[in-house]
């Protein structure tokens, strides 16, 4: 037992010295983040799907939970071993140095400093696990029966106990003391990222967005606190705006490199538009709706121009992310833009700040990268971006969907008039109709409430008088073009979920 404890707690140090060097250094290549990246990149679609449809935004919490309880059992098996085969502990410290270095050193934006922390971490934690399993402190080299001619007498047995437990103290403490450290840095750097993003002040638009039109029902807009969060990033980006830049590169006639007070300088733009994730399930959540601000895109491009055979443009983040859009979609009269400000204020940090891609009609892992750093002009047939590469579709234009949010599944409802009331979207073509049906029956239309154009979702509401029993109601939407939201269901992967959102309701 003594073995398998020394064995947590020198992981526990060297984790934690390493956190603390990385938090001052280069956040990003902290061990467990680092390590944690790494799996996120080799998990197959299929465990991601599962991960954000069953928890949500805790996905990532879990994850480093996660690989922090498989470092505890593998740094107590070495701990257990260690104290009898004392070759076990630096052969196990650098088996995880290597596996921490190769992680780092994998990750998209990874410098050769990347690899220090993980080091670090396997060369502490080696030492501290060899002196606390030493035999004076632990009584490996002892038998372990009760005082007697050939056993290790009480007083000595002890005496271990005691110096086993101080040094065990100690290094928890300096563990405790390293953590609290590394979490002092980061809380520091979160809150100048902070100040910095609230010292912005966003010019107005040249171009505004009207106001809503009257009768939009409440929550037609998400708030940036409620708007939902899918990304890879294990930590939220701390960037100081001051020294960013955005690089256009690539199949253009003139690299472009631009500041964010260059941007801000530049003719802004206010819409309306509706975002949401390739992930998100018949139903889901994983939708919403602000107002962006931003740069238009077209522009730019043009002012860099485009070579004639560019059909990719490729937003890199400042964390390595790569996403691929089609450079049609910049140029068709669609208001793609580099966001800066969303529902009235900078980006938030979660968010992208500062500055962020937005694309009405693709969804997000297509047209909308975080954190944006560089833009490259580029070819299909030539690059791959990031979740291209793991085999999901490359353009990733929205499918028509639409969503009951009232009444809740398995709500119990009185009898008599009840109103059914959603969304339904198919940005960038609009929605014409929306029908709901119950109970298998024939499809009815729902009321369509007003909309500030076809990049939203649109709010609907049906009255439907409910009579006693169990019921089921299903909903289906008709884009822009005629085409009718398909009844097959399909998952997420490769290009989206299709199917109609049913659910299952009881009037009493």
């Amino acid at each position: 037992m003594k073995g398998a404890i020394a064995g947590v707690l020198a992981a526990g140090f060297g984790v934690a010295a390493a956190e603390l060097l990385a938090a001052v250094t280069r956040p990003a290549a902290g061990p467990l983040v680092a390590v944690g990246g790494a799996v996120v990149d080799a998990t197959p679609a299929a465990v991601k799907e599962l991960a954000i449809r069953e928890l949500g935004t805790h996905d990532k919490p879990a994850l480093l939970t996660g690989i922090a309880v498989v470092v505890a059992l593998v740094a107590a098996a070495a701990g257990a071993l260690g104290r009898r085969r004392r070759w076990v502990i630096p052969a196990g410290a650098g088996l995880l140095g290597l596996a921490g270095v190769a992680a780092a050193l994998s990750r998209p934006a990874s410098v050769p400093f990347d690899a220090v922390p993980a080091l670090l971490a396997a060369a502490v934690a080696g030492l501290v696990l060899w002196s606390l399993t030493r035999p004076s402190l632990t009584g490996a080299s002892s038998t372990f029966s009760s005082a007697g001619p050939t056993g290790t007498p009480a007083p000595m047995r002890s005496l271990e106990r005691r110096r086993f437990l101080r040094a065990a103290a100690l290094v928890a403490a300096g563990a405790v003391a390293a953590e609290g450290g590394a979490t002092l840095v980061k809380r520091s750097r979160g809150d100048a990222a902070a100040r910095s993003r609230e010292a912005i002040r966003l010019p107005a638009a040249a171009d505004p967005a009207p106001p809503l039109p009257a009768g939009v029902a409440p929550g037609f807009r998400t708030a940036n606190t409620a708007f939902y969060r899918v990304d890879t990033a294990l930590t939220v980006p701390r960037i100081d705006p001051d020294a960013w830049s955005l690089r256009v590169h690539g199949m253009v006639g003139r690299e472009l490199r631009l500041s964010l007070a260059d941007l801000l300088r530049r003719p802004l733009i206010e819409r309306d538009v509706t975002l949401n994730c390739v992930s998100n399930e018949v139903g889901g959540p994983y939708v919403g709706t602000a107002r962006w601000l931003g740069v238009p895109l077209a522009p730019l491009l043009r002012e860099a121009g485009v070579a004639a055979a560019a059909d990719q443009l490729v937003a890199r983040s400042v964390d390595g992310m790569t996403i691929g859009t089609p450079v049609a979609t910049a140029l068709d009269g669609r208001d793609t833009m580099l966001v800066v400000g969303m529902n009235g204020e900078p980006l938030p940090l979660e968010h992208g700040f500062p500055v962020r891609m937005l694309t009405p009609g693709l969804y997000g892992y297509a047209g909308a990268c975080k954190w944006l750093t560089e833009l490259e002009l580029t070819r299909f047939d030539r690059f791959d971006a990031y979740w291209v590469k793991r085999g999901w579709a490359a353009d990733g234009p929205v499918k028509t969907a639409s969503r009951i949010d009232r009444p809740r599944p398995f709500d119990r409802l009185p009898a008599g008039r009840v109103t059914v009331a959603g969304v339904a979207w198919a940005q960038h073509r609009g929605i014409r109709a929306v029908e709901v049906s119950v109970d298998g029956g024939a499809w009815a239309r729902a009321e369509l409430l007003p909309v500030p154009s076809a990049d939203t979702w649109v709010q609907w509401r049906y009255s439907w008088t409910a009579t006693a029993g169990p019921h089921s109601i299903s909903v289906r939407a008709t884009d822009g073009t005629g085409a009718v939201q398909p009844a097959a269901r399909a998952t997420p992967f490769p290009s989206g979920a299709t199917g109609r959102h049913t659910i299952s309701v009881t009037v009493t």
